[in-house]
């Protein structure tokens, strides 16, 4: 049994780490807040551009530009957003697994976040590019990103582009998701994005087709030159805020798990810690009743 010193020591750590972990919880929360509010302010802006080019893609066919188009290439270039920190659940690991089912043995990986760069590294695939954003990720970060997917995919070495992310659906769950970003799928127009899970913008259905005669100026293809890329970049700053938003509801949910089972421990080692002074103390007595007794 231990002895009344180890067990002071134990509750003095446990209550440390408590400390430090209740800490975490409360900062996760508040930027937890900050980033699904973001994550879910951005959605009806990209439901707009979405029904914009369901009724465009009506007057035009894939050949009008080059996105739309699907390539020659036969690799797959997959987009991995992870975290920069760890303390977040299994959310990576989670992520991890989904890349690892789904994507090809010779698809190529630009990565977002240390955590799965590094996982990733380790398991041999090869990474063409490492990205980094701020948190709160501002648009001027991912556009960035989304012109590099665009150029990759453009000389024409990929069949496809995806990405791969957890989405946030409410504080409790958040899933991992492989969403085709290039070429842009007509069937992709056709629905609201359906790995956005909560509120109003993220219902999932069939975007409203409005049917509107369209006249292009200068031509279709100059219009989509300007409203492609757009998309595409908008829809990687909305995944990246749909991955953060879930990054600190995992983190503020593992460690208010943690600070619950540390509160556990503390009520714990403190019964055994009486338990033993108790014993001790009922030793000493004893003791002093049986050199009493010796002495009568």
């Amino acid at each position: 049994m231990a002895n009344l010193r180890d067990i002071r020591r134990r509750i003095k750590s446990v209550k440390n780490t408590s400390q430090i972990t209740k800490a975490m919880q409360l900062v996760a929360a508040a930027k937890m807040k900050k980033a699904q509010d973001q994550a879910i302010a951005g959605r009806d802006y990209a439901d707009r551009l979405n029904e914009v080019l369901v009724n465009l893609k009506e007057n035009i066919s894939e050949e009008d530009h080059v996105l739309l188009k699907q390539p020659g290439g036969k690799k797959e270039l997959i987009l991995v957003v992870s975290t920069d920190k760890g303390l977040c659940g299994g959310l990576n690991t989670n992520l991890l697994k989904k890349v690892r089912a789904e994507m090809g043995e010779d698809a190529d990986v630009v990565t977002v976040g240390r955590k799965l760069r590094m996982s990733l590294g380790k398991l041999g695939h090869n990474i063409v590019s490492d990205w980094e954003v701020a948190d709160p990720t501002p648009f001027a970060d991912a556009k960035p990103i989304g012109a590099y997917l665009t150029e990759q995919f453009l000389e024409g070495s990929y069949s496809a582009v995806k990405v791969a992310f957890t989405n946030f659906e409410t504080t409790l769950t958040q899933t991992p998701w492989i969403q085709q970003l290039l070429p842009v799928q007509e069937s992709a127009l056709a629905e609201k994005r359906s790995y956005e899970g909560m509120g109003r913008a993220g219902d999932v259905g069939e975007t409203v087709r409005v049917h509107r005669d369209y006249v292009f100026e200068p031509s279709p293809e100059g219009v989509l030159d300007s409203l492609l890329p757009l998309y595409i970049n908008y829809q990687v700053y909305q995944m990246i805020l749909e991955a953060r938003a879930s990054e600190h509801s995992s983190r503020m949910v593992a460690m208010k798990a943690a600070t619950d089972n540390a509160e556990q421990m503390i009520k714990d080692l403190t019964l055994e810690y009486n338990k033993v002074r108790q014993a001790a103390i009922t030793s000493e007595l004893l003791e002093i009743t049986t050199a009493m007794k010796a002495m009568e």
